[in-house]
């Protein structure tokens, strides 16, 4: 049995407690009046805001006295209603300003939430996968999936109160949700968000997210109380259980994956689509998931258990790691290309936004997510050597918490966006939380499937 590390567990809830404060932090520094958000930008040295106003104060001035000494009062007129405008505009400004400003502590919360959300779907995804196909190197590496598994219902809870928050206007990231764009009588309406409310409206969205989360959850609660009961019994009747209700779940899981791309990720950007967009999602979860799960594989065997763990598992692992790499860029370029040489306004938008204003983190990711995993994943032997595995794997992290940051927070805080305390905060938070439930749910049982009729096999994986 495993025993958590008393460090361990103080590493994690300290890890809890730091991005805790980080994400109070966030939250209590966002601005809450234009006038704040004027200061903040002039004293980030963000000449925007001020220029704006003293060019159009300027420019107000320069009208005004002309027309009063040169044109006569009709032309001063006209001037000083320039000058309202002008004023009218930059108040304008200030307020979106504002508004993403108050976002980002929200948005950084979410991305956070759901990029660990995701490791632990993504490897209930897979371990589906190992049971439905029969395989025979993996059993050894249930208990580790279940494990990093029992973090899915404490995100799951979490999400649907952050969706809930937003569904009661408590905070504004999805933009799509604001009763007046579909008011027809309202000045803010908005056709397209309108003619998509079918299916983008808070009932059903709630409703969907609800029917996803627990689908999700029911599977992992009856598959793990029968891959422990499989432990203790004569015959394979509750492998063979897991084996047909785990073929039921991927079919649920690769249609509800794929909606809930669409609503949790999309719907930022609603004016914007892409049938690409669930599969590249599943690609980025997939290799997150696969990535964790041969990091805790090397740390627990570096710490003296799963004994039958061997190269030629953590090799296969790394073989999953490097071909989702490939799999991820394969759908980012299509969806990156089909939509460039269309060169269709409404579609093209959407990558223009992320190349101007997030060019760093928007070609970054590419390094991180491609260029990193090839060089270092393409030669066999070094899937061999662990802390290749273990360095790639952070990088891949790296790369896949960005892909996601570059996803939500053009939809949610527009040019606003910063690494700082939020984002950093939380993602310490959750991974400080993460951690804690994951190794704590592998002392719940023995790091071995004992009865698995493929364990023999799996114990003895060499090639």
């Amino acid at each position: 049995m495993y025993t958590l590390p008393s460090k361990l567990k103080l590493f994690a809830i300290i890890f809890m407690v730091v991005g805790a404060i980080g994400i109070v932090s966030g939250f209590l520094t966002a601005p809450s009046t234009t006038a704040e958000v004027k200061e903040m930008m002039a004293s980030h040295g963000d000449g925007h805001g001020s220029d704006h106003s003293a060019a159009e104060e300027s420019h107000s001035t320069n009208e005004n006295y002309n027309a009063e000494e040169n044109l006569g009062d009709e032309h001063a007129q006209a001037a000083n209603e320039h000058g309202e405008n002008a004023h009218d505009s930059e108040e304008a400004h200030l307020e979106h300003t504002l508004h993403q400003m108050q976002n980002r502590p929200w948005s950084a919360l979410y991305i956070a939430c759901l990029f660990f959300l995701f490791i632990a779907l993504g490897t209930l995804a897979f371990y589906g996968i190992q049971y439905a196909a029969q395989a025979g190197w993996s059993p050894v590496l249930f208990r580790v999936m279940e494990g990093i598994t029992a973090y899915l219902p404490v995100a799951s809870v979490i999400l649907f109160v952050l969706l809930l928050l937003s569904a009661f206007h408590v905070n504004h990231i999805f933009h799509w949700m604001d009763p007046e764009l579909v008011d027809p009588n309202s000045p803010h309406y908005d056709k397209l968000i309108a003619g998509k409310s079918g299916w983008l409206n808070v009932p059903f969205f709630l409703i969907r997210a609800a029917i996803f989360l627990a689908g999700w959850n029911l599977y992992r609660y009856f598959s793990r109380r029968n891959s422990i009961k499989q432990d203790a019994a004569d015959d394979n009747s509750w492998f063979k259980k897991n084996f047909k209700m785990s073929a039921g779940f991927l079919v649920f899981f690769i249609v509800t994956e794929s909606m809930m791309s669409w609503d949790w990720i999309m719907s930022f950007d609603p004016h914007w689509f892409s049938t690409l967009f669930g599969w590249y999602v599943f690609a980025g979860m997939m290799v997150s998931a696969i990535t964790v799960i041969a990091m805790v594989s090397i740390i627990l065997k570096k710490q003296g258990y799963l004994e039958f763990v061997n190269d030629s598992h953590i090799h296969d692992l790394a073989k999953y790691m490097f071909g989702f790499s490939i799999f991820w860029t394969y759908l980012w370029f299509s969806q990156f290309m089909l939509i460039w040489y269309a060169n269709i306004p409404e579609e093209v938008t959407y990558f223009v936004t992320r190349i101007e204003d997030y060019k760093l983190p928007f070609f970054g990711m590419l390094v991180t997510n491609f260029v990193f995993p090839v060089l270092l994943l393409t030669n066999s032997d070094y899937k061999r050597v662990n802390w290749f595995v273990i360095l790639t794997g952070v990088v891949i992290l790296a790369g896949q918490y960005i892909n996601l940051f570059v996803m939500v927070m053009p939809g949610t805080v527009g040019t606003s966006w910063f690494i700082g305390l939020p984002e950093i905060g939380s993602i310490l938070f959750f991974f400080g939380l993460f951690v804690f439930v994951v190794f704590t749910a592998l002392t719940k049982a023995p790091l071995l499937a004992k009865r698995n009729p493929f364990m023999k096999e799996s114990k003895h994986y060499h090639y």
